[in-house]
Order: structure tokens, then C-alpha cells, then sequence
């Protein structure tokens, strides 16, 4: 997106609906895996099962559009993944949806939303999460963002800020969705929060489903690409919170300079200050609920 800015690039209406089906659909993976992991580490194994089971079966419909699960790079300058046809190694086709997918993602959503009331029945009707997480690690919102806090952290304190809304970098504008927030801003809101941002992904998949519009994947870009001259930033409301890119180019083909901003480690930033005097066993509850990835802190 930084590239594609200075370079003046706008992506086709169809690619850009793919772009956000796909990174919606990473974010309901996203949280399933922590809707998975957070009530294990408090104790309670049976979500566990729930939500992977529906997790894999959105993992497996971003391998057959990208290739890949994890990290599907599916995204190129100007548009999606070109890739080669089977005829000339000349000839350049560019990889659309695989034929069922967009039916196969309403069904696969259908069963997303069955398995998230499931979840919600398991973990907030448990008395022991209860304990364990209200009133525990409460965050205020005035403190959550002079720590630059973002994301499912920042909006289960109160804060309703989400990039989606603001940002146009993907046509988020065209459907309808809320924002969740929380009350109290402790464990239990950073957990109900990520609950309800998947029936809110779905939403907004179901909706780019049915109005997906036809035409072009890719937009005209040069053979050789070479960012002009410039500086810009981006950011993007990614499932653990803004991740931002600073790029500043000299013109040549690979950028002079690059700063990522990793959602993860403004997060965890908060850490001396939300942990200070708390119990032990609630240093699990706290930090399990802030759902980091240390990968994403190296960045």
C-alpha cells in the first residue's frame, strides 16, 4: 500500500475486495486461535476444540485462494498474486478465486457463527473465568493510549477506534459493521471484545460476498517497479492492532529507508505499568489477554 501510494497506483475494485475478504478472514483465524488459547491457559481445554475446528476450516479456504495458511503473501504492488500459466512461461495470467470459494466462505461463515455462540456459552457462563478475568488487569483508556496501545486492547477499555473506519485503505466504507467496545477494560472486556469482532468479520465477509464486482485483478504497472521519490506512511487495522509502515524511497527499486510499527510491541509496552502489584496467577490472565506474538514484537 505504501509503494502503490507513491506510486499513484489505484488497485482494481475487485482486487481490493479480494484484499479484504482474505485479511478478514485472518482476522477471524486470528482471534479463533485466541479464543482457543485464552481459556486454556485459565484452565478450561473444551473452546479449544471449537474454535480450531472452525479456524481450519477458514485456513483452508485461504490456502486454496493463496497457496499458503499462515502467511499467504497473496498481495502484490498494484493489485493480487500474478502468476504463470501452464502454456508460454511468457505469458502472465493473474489468479482469481478458485471456482466454489465464495460459496464455501458464506457456508464456512454460517458455521463460524454457530461455533462462536458455542464458545460464548462455554467461557462466559464459567464461573471460574469469570474470577479469573473480571476485574482483573483493569486498563483505563487514557492510560492505554499514552502507552499506544491499539486494537481489540484499546477498544475493551472503551475507545472506539478502528482504522477500518478511518483509514481508506480498503473499501470498508461500502458495509455495514460495528465496533465493539468493552466496559471496565479488564480481562473479561479483552476477551468479549475479540468475540464480538468475529461476528462483526463475518458481517463484513458475508456482505463482500454478495456484492464482489467483476473486472480486473491487477492494475498497469511497469516491469521493472521504482518508487519515485518520497516518503509516506500507512497503517492498517491488523487483529492484534495498527500496524503502521514508514517508507521513505530514493527512487530506486527497493526502499531507502523502512520502519514497521508492530502492533505486538506498543502493546506490550503496558506491561510494567498493568502488572505492577498484581498476583501471580493474574499475570497469566493479564498478558494471556493481551494476545501478543513475539514475532510480531520483533519486527
Amino acid at each position: 500500500m505504501a509503494a502503490e501510494k507513491l506510486l499513484g497506483i489505484e488497485v482494481p475494485e475487485r482486487a481490493q475486495f479480494i484484499r479484504l475478504i482474505l485479511c478478514e478472514m485472518a482476522r477471524i483465524s486470528s482471534h479463533l486461535i485466541f479464543m482457543a488459547s485464552y481459556p486454556l491457559e485459565l484452565g478450561a481445554a473444551t473452546p479449544l476444540f471449537f474454535a480450531l475446528r472452525e479456524r481450519e476450516r477458514v485456513l483452508d479456504l485461504l490456502e486454496g485462494v493463496t497457496g499458503g495458511r499462515f502467511h499467504p503473501n497473496f498481495n502484490r504492488i498494484g493489485g493480487v498474486k500474478p502468476a504463470y500459466g501452464s502454456g508460454s512461461s511468457t505469458r502472465k495470467v493473474i489468479q482469481d478465486l478458485p471456482v466454489g470459494f465464495l460459496a464455501e466462505t458464506r457456508d464456512a461463515m454460517d458455521k463460524v457463527l454457530e461455533a462462536v455462540d458455542e464458545l460464548e456459552e462455554l467461557v462466559a457462563d464459567n464461573e471460574i473465568i469469570r474470577a479469573r478475568t473480571k476485574g482483573i488487569g483493569i486498563l483505563p483508556p487514557e492510560v492505554a493510549a499514552s502507552y499506544g496501545v491499539s486494537g481489540p486492547n484499546l477498544r475493551a477499555s472503551g475507545v472506539k477506534f478502528d482504522l477500518r473506519k478511518i483509514e481508506d485503505y480498503l473499501p470498508y466504507h461500502l458495509f455495514d459493521f460495528e465496533i465493539p467496545v468493552g466496559e471496565s477494560g479488564d480481562c473479561w472486556d479483552r476477551w468479549h471484545v475479540r468475540l464480538l469482532e468475529i461476528r462483526q468479520s463475518v458481517r463484513i465477509v458475508q456482505q463482500a460476498i454478495d456484492g464482489i464486482p467483476s473486472g480486473p485483478l491487477q492494475a498497469k504497472v511497469p516491469k521493472v517497479i521504482k518508487v519515485p521519490l518520497g516518503e509516506t506512511y500507512v497503517r492498517a487495522e491488523n487483529p492484534k492492532g495498527e500496524m503502521g509502515y514508514y517508507l521513505v524511497s530514493n527512487g530506486n527499486q527497493g526502499p531507502y529507508r523502512l520502519k514497521i510499527r508492530s502492533a505486538s510491541f506498543s502493546n506490550i509496552s503496558i506491561l510494567p505499568w498493568i502488572l505492577e502489584g498484581v498476583l501471580v496467577p493474574d499475570i497469566i490472565a493479564i498478558m494471556g489477554s493481551l494476545d501478543f506474538v513475539l514475532g510480531d514484537v520483533d519486527r
